[in-house]
């Protein structure tokens, strides 16, 4: 496995582990109609412009192919003083989650926050999304629930955050 930061010909690898991640992760907590609008190609541009301004760490398998990624800046809602940069971002291709990507995923993320002087981090996730248990596991703790609306299904997002980043091991 080879970690390493994006570049824009990575933006149809990065859209295919988010579309591919959000169909397996989301299916039955988010209306099917809004998972079946998601496509590769819409996401590819999408992902070329956010390549180009924010950090985006992708996980390579041996054959080069993306298995996954990580996206991360500052805290976008302002909300949390305490708080000042954010996870936007980690899926992994169902096939590959459980052993220990995530994490390796999340070492550049800390490494780049660090490095612009930023050393507490935020995540949303939604609550019925089992890897929430992934972030409460490597320390982080919730901070606030809120309710959200996808295609008019209400749904409970909770923030996730680590006041010390670099206690994450």
């Amino acid at each position: 496995m080879k970690f390493r930061k994006a570049n824009s010909n990575d933006a149809l690898g990065v859209a295919r582990v988010q579309v591919d991640s959000w169909k397996t992760t989301y299916k039955n907590i988010v209306p099917d109609e809004y998972l079946e609008q998601m496509t590769y190609e819409s996401r590819e541009k999408k992902w070329k412009d956010i390549i180009s301004k924010q950090a985006v760490f992708v996980a390579e398998n041996n054959k080069g192919e993306i298995v996954g990624f990580s996206n991360a800046g500052k805290e976008r809602t302002g909300k949390y003083p305490d708080y000042k940069g954010e996870l936007y971002a980690i899926y992994i291709l169902k096939e590959y989650q459980g052993k220990g990507i995530g994490k390796l995923l999340l070492k550049p993320v800390v490494e780049y926050l660090k490095e612009k002087n930023i050393f507490s981090m935020t995540v949303w996730v939604l609550e019925k999304n089992k890897s929430r248990l992934f972030y409460e596991h490597l320390g982080a703790r919730e901070i606030e629930g809120v309710r959200i609306e996808i295609m008019g299904k209400r749904l409970n997002e909770l923030a996730y955050g680590w006041k010390d980043i670099t206690e994450i091991n």
